[in-house]
């Protein structure tokens, strides 16, 4: 399905099957796996839910509802660094497999966010990157050709 995003071109919004290939035991072999891409609009903050709504879908399939939750805030937050503080398109990918879920919003901008304190008054910014950082199983920011991709981990809740 397409979409006409305000200020942007297509929005392209799917999940399909894919496989994945993953490390274990140093020996690389193919998972099946279910994937999401969403593209999102620049400075289109209705992507925000647009994205949770994407993700919720493609989680039903996971059947770990209590980890579904964080998912979608921890998402959620990506999503709106991505639009918030680039002024570019941006692309969310979501990948369920039997290892977890692996959520990276990629943007097109190479300045690397950074977890900070937030303000001590009431302020709503400052706390996405603390949330993600305490609450994923394990997060980080990866350089790509033009921009970074922010990413995080949740384990399924098989530990």
């Amino acid at each position: 399905m397409k979409r006409q995003a305000r200020g942007g071109g297509p929005t392209a919004i799917g999940a399909f099957s894919a496989e994945v290939e993953d490390a274990v035991d140093d020996a690389a072999h193919k998972v099946d796996a279910e994937q999401l891409r969403h593209r999102l609009g620049r400075a289109d903050l209705r992507a925000v839910p647009e994205a949770r709504r994407a993700l919720r879908e493609l989680l039903r399939q996971w059947g770990r509802p209590e980890r579904s939750e964080i998912a979608e805030l921890l998402t959620s937050e990506l999503v709106t660094n991505a639009i918030i503080h680039t002024d570019h398109d941006a692309v969310l990918t979501a990948t369920v497999s039997p290892r977890g879920l692996h959520v990276e919003v990629r943007d097109f901008v190479g300045r690397r966010p950074r977890p900070r304190v937030p303000p001590a008054d009431d302020s709503t910014h400052g706390r996405g990157l603390l949330l993600v950082q305490s609450l994923a199983d394990a997060w980080g920011i990866r350089a790509h050709g033009v921009g970074k991709a922010v990413w995080f981990d949740l384990d399924g809740g098989l530990t």
